[in-house]
């Protein structure tokens, strides 16, 4: 199981990381270890990839079926409004760019999923069962 969470800022600008080992830009996100909770991970990941912290409770959006990790991989994607980045991400082994981007102004490389998932958080499509 997973978690991943569109995260806006103050001003509605969505936090988006470019992973080393994958292409594109991803929303943050990570995979739950033994013994933490779904809502620790969250937090864990954004500090981890972001420096960000939560100023609200996150909103779960949906639950994804994530065919492509596992035959029984499932993500739970939150909604995370008013974060705040308490300092700059610096590059290391995992995250080698980060931002806060306009919706309308995405990267070009942001991946299919991360696109299908933002029209689907902000309505304009219903949302899948399926990662």
């Amino acid at each position: 199981m997973g978690v991943r969470a569109a995260c806006f800022n103050g001003m509605g600008h969505i936090f988006l990381v470019k992973h080393s080992y994958v292409p594109g830009w991803h929303m943050p996100g990570g995979g739950l270890e033994h013994g933490e909770t779904a809502l620790q991970a969250l937090e864990k990941e954004l500090r981890e990839e972001g420096n960000l912290v939560l100023t609200r409770p996150p909103v779960l959006f949906q639950v994804y079926f994530n065919r492509q990790a596992s035959k029984r991989d499932h993500v739970l994607f939150y909604r995370c409004d008013g974060v705040e980045q308490t300092t700059h991400k610096v590059r290391d082994r995992e995250i080698i760019e980060s931002g806060f981007f306009a919706l309308d102004s995405l990267p070009d490389d942001t991946t299919p999923a991360t696109r299908r998932r933002l029209a689907e958080m902000i309505g304009h499509a219903p949302p899948s069962d399926v990662w």
